[in-house]
This record gives C-alpha cells, sequence and structure tokens, in this order.
C-alpha cells in the first residue's frame, strides 16, 4: 500500500496529519477540536477533496475533544464527498468524542469504525 505523507498542520491544541492509504486520504487529528482549532481540520479535508480524493478516513483515535464546530467540519467534508461519489468514514473514536456523535445523532450519517484498519478494510468498490 502507498503510505505517503500529504502534509500537516499544527497549532497548539491540535495537530492534523494527512497521508495518502492506497486511493484513500487518512486524515489524523490530535488534541482538541472546537472553535478555535477547527479550520486546521477543514482547510486539509477540502484540500484532500480537491485533489480527488473521494473517501476520507479520519483517524479519531488520538482526538481528545472535539465540539459542536468540529462535528460541523466533520459534516460538511462529509457532504462534500458524498456530492464527489465518495465519503467520509471516522474510526478509533474515544469515548468521549463518541459521544458527541451518539447525543446529535451523527454516527447515524457516517460510517463509523473501531479502528483505522477496520475502516480502511471497509473500503467500498
Amino acid at each position: 500500500m502507498d503510505r505517503g505523507t500529504v502534509g500537516s498542520a499544527q497549532s497548539g491544541r491540535l495537530l492534523v496529519e494527512v497521508r495518502e492509504e492506497g486511493s484513500n486520504a487518512v486524515v489524523t487529528p490530535a488534541g482538541e477540536l472546537d472553535h478555535h482549532t477547527a479550520d486546521l481540520l477543514r482547510e486539509p479535508l477540502e484540500d484532500c477533496l480537491a485533489k480527488g480524493f473521494k473517501r476520507l478516513v479520519i483517524d479519531c483515535a488520538r482526538l481528545e475533544f472535539c465540539d459542536s464546530t468540529g462535528l460541523n467540519v466533520l459534516l460538511g467534508a462529509r457532504l462534500k464527498a458524498e456530492a464527489a461519489g465518495g465519503g467520509v468514514s471516522l474510526a478509533g473514536m474515544q469515548p468521549v468524542v463518541a459521544r458527541v456523535f451518539e447525543i446529535t445523532g451523527a454516527d447515524a450519517v457516517f460510517s463509523v469504525h473501531d479502528s483505522l484498519e477496520a475502516a480502511l478494510a471497509d473500503e467500498p468498490g
């Protein structure tokens, strides 16, 4: 599998790494995703879609917090990916992050996996 690093962005509370894994863009946010850090995730997600990646796999294993702004970033990426014929999968959510998705019902609109490996193995097509 191709595991080339595409890029990264960082601010004190959020680091976002992006890499190519086969035909997927794997985006790994680490830290706190909130009003102050949301653009650090939004921009790489939009860049991946602009580069032609139809499927984004968000590795949430190192995401410690997600508020409604962060949730909206992920929902927006999902809509754009689906409009392009793809989708967004979430992997490895910590319980505190998973709870936000559960409470809001957002877990029903994403493909959610226990691990990055499971998300990548579930690749459509």
